[in-house]
């Protein structure tokens, strides 16, 4: 229920707040005893699958060695699912809840997930009982082994056909064009080491290429089977209107994963294909000028495409130079670095104690 403050209640009258403060990051929990583990559950009206879920998770985390947190993010549902987990973190203090102000979309979840869990260590899943929670310590022996992303794959989806095929596509596409050798982007059962995500910014629909920002800083990333079950209550969200919105983003991925510090060269090599195009088509009319039976060059319609592929292909550079001098400055104002330090070893010091992960201009001290 509501309490008079705009706040919940929980069903003993404890007041909870969920929703939190503007602004609030990673930084704003330094006086808080972090855990190791975060556990991020994304949550858009799913109250009948709460009480189950919630119940796996316990019971599985309680057998792992690490100190936990388990953090709901509540995407604006309106079912009721808020005050079902307003009374899990009244009645258990390893749960926390962050209640958004309304559906911003499965993308903002996770990032309100990383911007809010204090774990070192970050797994996520969905909130509708399809992900199995005792994936989990398959995922984290995963990471015990040297890895920085443990990536769930569901081999055996138990979805309709009409989404599984569509996704198996995108799949391959998204793996072909990025370079990182994944079944299954769009399979939320993921975890994470902090320090490979924690200064990712997502937009759209880019949850999914989390592991493909991590492979960009060296990351190194391992697939692991995982149970995939039948939804038991309520009904998907997803659509194959979605399928269209990935393939944008994936236009997005690609250009900012490979030219985002050396713009030139993609406006460059378009320009110099079309310039070459362009020398193509000027040579064909004055092939067909010298011998007949064209005599008269100027009524063919390739010399003036030759002439406006020679122009596009300078604005092209232009382009280039104009985006080259926009990515200096926003690098240069906000002293973001182009480089990521793995570590740095120093005589008679551990790594450990000195290891540093830098990007985006900050700093954090990172595991051995």
């Amino acid at each position: 229920m509501r309490g008079g403050n705009g706040g919940l209640k929980a069903g003993n009258g404890t007041d909870l707040t969920v929703t939190p403060i503007p602004g609030t990051r990673r930084g704003d929990h330094e006086g808080v005893a972090r855990p190791r583990l975060s556990v991020i559950v994304l949550v858009y009206n799913e109250v009948e699958s709460i009480p189950t879920l919630h119940a796996e998770l316990d019971k599985v985390l309680h057998t792992i060695p690490l100190t936990y947190e388990v953090l709901y993010i509540d995407d604006g549902s309106r079912d009721g699912s808020t005050e079902k987990m307003a009374q899990l973190a009244a009645d258990d203090p390893h749960v926390r809840v962050v209640s958004l102000r309304r559906n911003f979309g499965q993308t903002a979840a996770v990032q309100a997930g990383i911007d809010n869990s204090r774990g070192e260590i970050l797994v996520f899943m969905d909130g509708d009982l399809q992900n199995d929670p005792h994936d989990i310590p398959r995922l984290l022996e995963k990471l015990d082994e040297g890895y920085d992303v443990a990536s769930g794959w569901r081999k055996n989806r138990r979805d309709d056909a009409s989404r599984v095929l569509p996704s198996r596509i995108a799949n391959w596409i998204i793996a072909r064009v990025t370079g990182v050798p994944l079944h299954d982007f769009g399979c939320t059962l993921k975890a994470y080491h902090r320090d490979v995500i924690q200064d990712v910014k997502l937009y759209g629909e880019m949850h999914r290429f989390i592991p493909v920002y991590a492979s960009w800083v060296g990351a190194r990333i391992a697939e692991v089977q995982v149970t995939h079950r039948s939804r038991t209550y309520g009904r998907s969200k997803y659509s194959l209107s979605r399928t269209s919105r990935v393939m944008l983003d994936l236009i997005t991925v690609k250009l900012l994963g490979s030219y985002s510090t050396k713009p030139i060269y993609f406006f460059g090599f378009a320009a110099f294909g079309l310039w070459g195009l362009s020398l193509l088509f000027a040579a064909i009319v004055m092939v067909q000028k010298l011998l007949p039976p064209y005599p008269f060059a100027h009524d063919n319609p390739l010399l003036l495409l030759a002439v406006f592929l020679g122009i596009v292909g300078v604005q092209f550079i232009l382009m280039g130079l104009l985006a080259e001098l926009s990515i200096r400055t926003y690098h240069e104002s906000q002293g973001k670095s182009v480089y990521v330090v793995r570590q740095v070893i120093e005589a008679g010091k551990q790594p450990s104690a000195v290891t540093l992960a830098t990007n985006g201009g900050s700093s954090v001290r990172t595991r051995a």
